[in-house]
């Protein structure tokens, strides 16, 4: 709820070769005749950084392939046009479960999300709140996958996302309107103005966008407005920003099989709703000295939740509330030291995280209150050899520090002034060279965590709160080409010792440390300009999810869907028309309660299509759009053999009109 060993052999290992062969061969030879890759500024090391020294590997979405596919929100943009996998939320949000690398029901714990820096993941069982970010400030989404938890603290093993919003407006007064209506009583009403003079510029957005959904009590409404200042001078810049979402959300339930092919819209939870109420401040600063940069975010992050469910007891209807208030902190001072040393270019990042994070619980059956208090220091010496072959080399390390406070005095047994500290550990060495004009070969190596949140060391199997979760990564990849025609292709290991994990098999359920289990697997990335008008791009993600040590040696994890494709082609004549349409295929999956592989059926594979026309006449815009355009009935998540089913949305259609000055 988002309100809350016998080693197998290696498969993926030889998709792998083979699309390092070919990118090696067909676009290295062709080399010569491609353009060069654009400059893209993007957040290398935690501060801005050109194409040449990209966080290695890194995908990026621009604003522009945000608008062509179609997405009215981050979330969906990150799952179309990044290719990553997303799970069903449960309920009836925009917010789907993103997974990087394959760590099913646990993926939002193992991914971390940031906006402009700051970020997004709470201390509890609970997706990132993506669907508040007003998605007409986004600059740009990099998507980072692999451990990452040297730069970015616990939670980085899958990956991380960062979303960056536009802090500079240009000069003068710009702005647009946006309206969209569609089928199940959809509308999308978004405004967004800025204004640029001589050093000071400032944004506002606001939208008011509702649903009825797909299922029956799935009525999804949210209500957002952001804005900020900013004021920039040669050394340097400053600023504020604030966001304030308002969600009311109604919950349709889960489903058996047999509920679901007699009718995947129904309900069973007819009167269940719950509301989400954020608000976002953060302060900025970045300041140069000579070869030094300075940077800081300082930021303060406050939720309300509330969530109603209503059940049957001895023929009356029962009901039970659950409210959270939880607030989070952080502030996040780093440096960046640049020197020249010869024909090389050393780069040193050093950094502090200090977060601090609080909650409180109003419910029938837990006053468990929680605060937690994380401090991490990192550092990161990366060198740049520029001839001739473009290399480079990176080596990291991060200290973190966690103290956890606990109470519930309705708890079974009671807890009272539960008191623990924890400390963890990450190192990375990564490195690149370009082996030949535009082909380039990388490598990177770690160890990674996660450490339990409250939600699970509430629910835990044993009386000490959860060992630490750790990962010793390793990425092998290749990338070559060009803008015009380009291929990458990544081979990775996570080898997780203590996974955290919630375990159906250990009483009634229970959150545990698993034996060793392991994710592996291949991601390979390519694009191709056909023509001027035409692009074509392609994802395809294979993991092997498995425990690799204990009872369940040589088993599948669950909710791991095998491999996920997905094509997009854009569009884009003269004239003002432009068009974009992909597609996903998704394997299938075990049960989420299936960890002895004895379910005698998986979660069937499916794939979707989705598709956007849209025309354009000055500074307006008519498209028509349409989600699940075969009217597939599917579902990503489901907790039961063949039970606790949350199906997914059937056929959407949608009309937009947009106008930009």
């Amino acid at each position: 709820m988002k309100f809350a060993v016998v080693p197998r052999s290696a498969p993926a290992f030889k998709p792998l070769a083979l699309a390092c062969a070919l990118s090696l061969s067909v676009l290295a030879a062709n080399a010569a005749a491609q353009e060069s890759l654009p400059s893209i500024v993007v957040t290398g090391a935690r501060f801005p950084a050109q194409t040449a020294a990209a966080p290695i590997g890194a995908t990026v979405i621009t604003a522009e392939d945000i608008r062509r596919a179609g997405a009215t929100d981050v979330n969906a943009a990150i799952r179309k046009v990044g290719g990553v996998y997303g799970r069903q939320s449960l309920d009836a949000s925009p917010d789907f479960a993103l997974d990087l690398r394959g760590f099913g029901s646990n993926s939002a714990q193992n991914l971390v999300i940031l906006v402009d820096g700051v970020r997004l993941n709470e201390n509890e069982l609970s997706n990132a709140v993506l669907s508040s970010i007003p998605v007409d400030t986004v600059e740009r989404i990099e998507i980072q996958r692999g451990g990452s938890s040297v730069l970015y603290g616990e939670g980085a093993t899958g990956g991380v996302i960062n979303i960056i919003t536009r802090r500079a407006g240009a000069s003068g007064t710009h702005g647009s309107l946006f309206a969209e209506a569609g089928r199940f009583d959809a509308h999308d009403l978004r405004g967004s103005l800025s204004h640029g003079a001589g050093p000071w510029s400032l944004d506002v957005a606001v939208a008011d966008r509702g649903t009825d959904n797909y299922r029956k009590n799935s009525q999804f409404k949210q209500k957002t407005a952001s804005g900020g200042v900013q004021y920039s001078h040669g050394a340097g810049r400053a600023g504020l920003r604030f966001e304030r979402s308002e969600q009311d959300a109604r919950f349709p339930g889960s489903l058996t099989e047999a509920q679901f092919l007699a009718n995947p819209r129904q309900t069973l939870t007819p009167d269940d709703f719950g509301t989400l109420d954020t608000d976002r401040y953060t302060a900025f600063v970045e300041h140069r000295i000579g070869a030094v940069e300075l940077a800081a975010e300082l930021s303060r992050r406050e939720r309300e939740v509330e969530a109603n469910y209503f059940y049957m007891m001895g023929g009356a209807k029962v009901a039970s509330r659950v409210r959270y208030d939880a607030s989070q902190t952080q502030f996040s001072p780093r440096l960046r030291h640049t020197a020249a040393l010869g024909g090389m270019r050393n780069e040193l990042v050093a950094g502090l995280d200090l977060v601090r994070w609080e909650r409180q619980t109003s419910s029938d059956f837990s006053r468990g209150d929680a605060e937690q208090d994380a401090k991490a220091v990192y550092l990161r010496n990366e060198i740049l050899w520029n001839a001739p072959h473009n290399a480079r080399l990176a080596i990291g390390g991060r200290h973190e520090r966690f103290t956890k406070d606990y109470s519930d005095p309705l708890a079974f047994p009671p807890v009272l002034n539960e008191h623990r500290k924890q400390s963890i550990n990450a190192w990375s060495l990564e490195g690149s060279i370009d082996v030949l004009p535009q082909v380039t070969v990388f490598a990177k190596a770690g160890r990674s965590y996660r450490i339990a949140n409250v939600d699970e060391n509430s629910l835990r199997s044993g009386p000490e709160v959860l060992a630490p979760q750790t990962s010793r990564d390793l990425e092998l990849g290749v990338s070559a080409g060009s803008a015009a025609r380009q291929i990458s292709a990544r081979l990775f290991r996570h080898r997780l010792k203590d996974e955290i994990f919630y375990d159906p098999t250990i009483g009634w359920g229970a959150n545990t440390n698993l034996d060793p289990t392991r994710r592996q697997g291949v991601e390979v990335e390519g694009q191709h300009a056909l023509t001027q008008d035409l692009r074509l791009n392609a994802k395809w993600q294979r993991v092997d999810a498995e425990f690799t040590g204990g009872p369940n040696a040589g088993r599948e994890m669950v909710l791991v869907p095998k491999n996920v494709v997905t094509l997009r082609a854009a569009w884009t004549p003269a004239g003002g028309h432009s068009a974009d349409i992909g597609a996903q295929w998704v394997d299938s999956q075990r049960y989420g309660s299936d960890f002895s592989n004895s379910c005698g059926t998986r979660i069937p594979s499916y794939t979707t299509l989705d598709a956007r026309y849209a025309y354009r006449v000055g500074g307006w815009e008519a498209a028509v759009s349409g989600l699940n355009l075969a009217d597939r009935q599917y579902y990503s998540n489901a907790f039961g053999c063949r039970s606790g089913i949350y199906p997914s949305d059937g056929r959407q259609l949608k009309l937009s009109l947009r106008y930009a000055f």
